[in-house]
């Protein structure tokens, strides 16, 4: 049986590294070695990234919440304690959203929370 080199799975492994890579600085973008640790590291980071976007986006949509609620006169905690008492079941990014789109609505959930504690 003849050898078999391993010159074109090399290269194959080596251009989609660097294709990666492209826009990375310096020779991050241009050596297969650096190339390859940069493009791991990033993988890497990319990964951890979208799980920091859900805290993220869950710590925006409180605070925001938070903000609304302190405008009527109530807390974030006794405002979601309220709404589960008075059995609302609606998720923090739809009651960012109506805080920001629709105050008049939001002031509503808010006297229901105060009525239901």
């Amino acid at each position: 049986m003849a050898r078999v080199k391993g010159a074109l799975n090399t290269r194959k492994k080596h251009k989609k590294v660097l294709k990666l890579a492209k826009g990375f600085r310096g020779g991050e973008s241009r050596i297969y070695r650096t190339a390859n640790q940069a493009v791991m590291r990033s993988m890497q980071n990319a990964y951890i990234g979208r799980k920091r976007r859900k805290r993220d986006f869950r710590r925006l949509w409180i605070s925001r919440i938070s903000a609304a609620a302190k405008m009527n006169g109530m807390n974030y905690s006794t405002f979601m304690d309220g709404l589960k008492k008075a059995n609302i079941d609606i998720n923090r990014k739809m009651l960012s959203e109506i805080a920001i789109a629709d105050p008049a609505a939001f002031t509503k959930l808010v006297e229901t929370a105060k009525a239901a504690r």
